[in-house]
């Protein structure tokens, strides 16, 4: 492990990622649904004033335009490749604690249940916890 990883992420930092874990699957579907909104949007352009507008008339490049400029868009997307390209590189059973402790709603198990789970002391789930936290901060550049 590099002294970089060892650096204490900031709690606020580590809380948001956290959030982000648990929310990854509702970020998926809201990707896609924006994604969905802006293809499938009627292009308005308002000619009131006569003329030639100066908006470009190709709905495909319009569309693929504010695909990617849309901030919502850029930040779920880079949220979404940080962690799937985490949970991808891991070990099954670190992937079945992002399952457990993430991904299963409701959540009804302590830690010391979920490191029953897992078969490995509750330490060592935290500090799984902790590894894969700080490699999705890693990613996404907020270490």
């Amino acid at each position: 492990m590099s002294a970089l990883k060892q650096e204490k992420l900031k709690s606020g930092t580590f809380k948001h990622i956290e959030s982000e874990l648990e929310a990854y699957w509702d970020s998926v579907k809201e990707l896609k649904r924006l994604k969905s909104n802006i293809i499938h949007a009627t292009p308005h352009h308002d000619n009131s004033g006569g003329g030639r507008s100066n908006l470009p008339s190709d709905p495909t490049g319009s569309s693929t335009v504010t695909l990617l400029t849309h901030r919502k868009i850029v930040q779920l997307e880079t949220i979404i490749r940080a962690i799937r390209t985490v949970h991808d590189q891991l070990e099954p059973e670190k992937r079945d604690l992002i399952q457990i402790k993430y991904w299963t709603h409701p959540q009804m198990l302590t830690w010391d249940g979920i490191a029953q789970k897992l078969n490995v002391s509750r330490r060592m789930a935290l500090y799984w916890r902790d590894d894969i936290i700080r490699d999705i901060a890693d990613q996404l550049g907020w270490s």
